[in-house]
């Protein structure tokens, strides 16, 4: 159970994060950074515990890779969600961090490679670090994960999908007004084929059997 807490309370983090420094003054050029920065910091206050996925296709992810149970992935997702829903909470009940411009629907297949290509990036990177023996005892692992976060929402937060890479974060954006319903589908279902395709080509390039379960 201990687990499920930790990933509502990093994902909870990396939501506020987001909807906070979106609706702040801080400069556009740094926003990425200040959200990667809380991510880091999320990563490293509950990886010891969790793994600290904060993302239900990272999860998705470790289920391919035989070191979640159908049952755990489900417990992840749930406690990332109750995190993602108590994050909008404060983020736009309490604090009211709500848009002043409303957004639009982003062009659908450049939004939908997008968001693809982040999640294959995303997963591959935290699957690599997480779950290949040599790598997990890194202690810049948390940071690496953050900075892939940080470069990907540089390159890809033009095309105005709002550089999810994670479909609860989608859901998220959604519901605090920084997203459109007609967004949700095309992002959630990238996001879910760029994890997969993530896991096999790390199954097929470093087999399950080289990353025994813990």
């Amino acid at each position: 159970m201990k687990r499920y807490c930790i990933e509502g309370i990093g994902t909870g983090i990396l939501m506020l994060a987001i909807i906070c420094t979106v609706n702040s003054d801080i400069h556009v050029d740094l926003q990425p950074l200040v959200i990667g920065m809380l991510l880091t910091i999320a990563i490293y206050g509950g990886a010891h515990i969790s793994d600290a996925h904060y993302n239900p296709v990272v999860s998705l992810g470790f289920w391919m890779r035989g070191r979640l149970t159908l049952s755990e992935l489900l417990g992840y997702v749930i406690g990332q969600s109750v995190g993602i829903l108590l994050a909008v909470g404060v983020g736009v009940c309490v604090l009211g961090k709500i848009p002043e411009v409303p957004p639009q629907p982003m062009p659908l297949f450049q939004g939908s490679v997008v968001e693809a290509i982040g999640a294959f990036v995303l997963v591959w990177v935290i699957l690599t670090v997480a779950t290949i023996p040599k790598h997990r005892s890194n202690p810049l692992n948390g940071l690496i994960i953050g900075m892939t976060v940080v470069g990907l929402i540089y390159i890809f937060r033009s095309v105005g999908s709002g550089a999810c890479f994670n479909p609860a974060v989608a859901l998220g954006t959604l519901a605090s007004g920084l997203n459109t319903t007609a967004n949700m589908f095309p992002i959630i279902l990238s996001n879910i084929v760029g994890a997969i395709l993530a896991a096999v080509t790390l199954n097929l390039t470093n087999p399950v059997d080289d990353t025994p379960n813990r």
